[in-house]
């Protein structure tokens, strides 16, 4: 695990919550029978999301200010995962300051959810090697990006020496038509020509351009 295993344990402490008590809302609202309801304190239902702020400020406090040795910090990380869970399958409630959780806005605590297991996820699988891969992948994009502009201006400085001004312009900005353009024939009365052409070549040359 390359001692990410806090990483690791809260990954899968805040999918198995998550999923736990999604299940769950989902049996509540089927009213299955031996599955129990939700919990109400004098008539007033509380959310889970009550229960999941409850476990981060717990297990945060643990974390942050008693910072327990193993396995006690391996528990409140579960702890914390499991609080996240609960709090952010309610995320739309935190927006909307009322009970959406089966509408439409409900959809946004999928999306938080999603966003926080990508996050968690490239944690486990190190962020570090993610970040180093995209700069690998930016210095090639950017090595690139210079031959290729490179080449464009050396076809344009042949173009131009061969008389094909329009040509040369234009490559600047297509790289590639310049390169074709390149190497094709120039005019017989450019500089090209006459360091490099034979007599041959320049009256092809000629009755080319005219």
């Amino acid at each position: 695990m390359d001692g990410r295993e806090p990483e690791f344990l809260f990954l899968v402490s805040f999918l198995a919550s998550f999923g736990f008590i999604r299940t769950s809302a989902h049996m509540i609202r089927a009213q299955v029978s031996w599955w129990p309801g939700n919990v109400q304190v004098g008539g007033t239902h509380i959310h889970h999301l009550v229960w999941g702020i409850l476990l981060l400020l717990t297990c945060g406090y643990v974390g942050a200010v008693l910072e327990p040795d193993a396995p006690w910090e391996h528990v409140a990380v579960i702890g914390f995962g499991i609080g996240t869970g609960l709090t952010l399958d309610e995320f739309a409630l935190w927006l909307n300051l009322r009970d959406v959780y089966w509408e439409k806005e409900g959809r946004r605590s999928i999306d938080a959810v999603i966003i926080v297991a990508i996050l968690a996820a490239l944690a486990v699988t190190g962020l570090r090697e993610w970040i180093d891969a995209a700069e690998e992948v930016e210095a090639s994009v950017f090595a690139a990006v210079g031959a290729i502009g490179a080449i464009g201006f050396l076809s344009s400085l042949v173009n131009a020496a061969k008389e094909k001004f329009g040509m040369a312009l234009l490559g600047l900005v297509i790289p590639v038509l310049g390169v074709v353009a390149a190497a094709r024939l120039g005019r017989a009365t450019s500089l090209w020509s006459r360091a490099f052409y034979s007599e041959a070549k320049r009256e092809r040359a000629r009755a080319r351009f005219g």
